[in-house]
């Protein structure tokens, strides 16, 4: 496993993190069986990853549960990166979730306690007011963003301090680009790239988008006639589907799965500290593991940038992916 220091921190985190949304959100992934949580869990331990990444959104709280209990002694071993959501963002509020989010976890501290999207109700003076109290009381060991573009980083920084931004990076979506990885590299943070197999539609398991299920339909990628969207925007099928059949070629042509290329190119974005992967079965958790000895060349990583170029083109540089532009959380 490769290592590497997230942002300004002094955590040396695992090129691949672990993400645990799919442990405990049945509703969005299904029913799920607790050895295989477990075994994936350790699965994920056992390869070398060392950060494990949840939110008391991910199943109303199911996620943190469910990691804090597969975990038992070997807590010390690793990173637990945990978020709070804005709603709860308000002074009176934030506290509470921090520690309920503790209590969940069974654990006394959590290593990078991240705000999960931008908010705007309070100010960031009084956040970071209760972010610095959790730090002091060793409740909290450092503070990170998510999904924070380019300007709410700015706005931040004018106040608080922060080590990482986690965002969503694939092959299909490209959005931070342009602004948001400069910026990250100006405040000197590192990136936790979730989503990088955009949930699954970068397997190849569809050939069509009537065959992909509707709850990974919500992005802007699918067309607002879905029902599942709520972005009430026209999408970008066309270009999406023909961006997945070029994906297909080159990984073809190279002899490797396509989530082994769709990994592998994120891994080689020098902007990336680490890459969130998920798994509900040990075999998916070493499955993931192979494109740590991809090594792309400079080619390849040209052409598959080329290939998805119009899905780029066509989402533009807002980085919330499920919202109208009207109603975007991020700026």
């Amino acid at each position: 496993m490769q290592f590497r220091t997230l942002g300004s921190s002094d955590l040396k985190v695992s090129a691949f993190s672990y993400g645990t949304w799919q442990l405990g959100d049945k509703t969005y992934w299904g029913d799920s069986d607790w050895e295989n949580d477990k075994a994936s869990v350790f699965a994920a331990l056992d390869s070398g990853i060392n950060m494990f990444d949840t939110a008391p959104a991910y199943g109303k709280g199911e996620s943190e549960i469910a990691l804090g209990k597969a975990l038992g002694n070997k807590r010390d071993d690793i990173l637990i990166a945990c978020k709070v959501l804005p709603e709860f963002c308000e002074p009176t509020l934030l506290r509470k979730q921090c520690e309920d989010s503790l209590m969940r976890l069974k654990t006394d501290r959590i290593d990078l306690y991240q705000i999960h999207w931008p908010f705007y109700h309070v100010t960031n003076e009084e956040v970071w007011s209760v972010l610095q109290e959790l730090v002091k009381e060793g409740k909290v060991r450092e503070i990170g963003l998510s999904n924070y573009g380019s300007e709410n980083q700015d706005e931040w920084f004018d106040g608080g301090t922060a080590v990482s931004n986690q965002i969503g990076y694939n092959l299909l979506t490209r959005t931070i680009e342009d602004e948001v990885l400069p910026a990250c590299e100006k405040h000197k943070l590192g990136v936790m790239a979730y989503m990088p197999m955009m949930q699954g539609i970068l397997s190849g398991r569809w050939d069509n988008v009537d065959d992909i299920p509707a709850a990974r339909r919500r992005t802007r990628h699918f067309s607002n006639d879905r029902d599942s969207t709520r972005h009430g925007e026209p999408g970008c099928e066309p270009e999406l589907m023909k961006a997945l059949g070029e994906i297909k070629r080159i990984s073809e042509g190279l002899g490797i799965t396509m989530a082994d290329l769709s990994l592998a190119w994120v891994l080689a974005n020098p902007a990336i500290t680490t890459v969130i992967v998920g798994g509900r079965k040990r075999e998916q958790i070493e499955r993931n593991l192979r494109a740590l000895d991809i090594e792309l060349s400079p080619e390849t990583v040209f052409e598959l940038n080329d290939v998805t170029a119009p899905v780029k083109k066509a989402l533009g540089t807002r980085i919330d992916m499920f919202c109208s532009e009207t109603e975007c959380r991020s700026k």
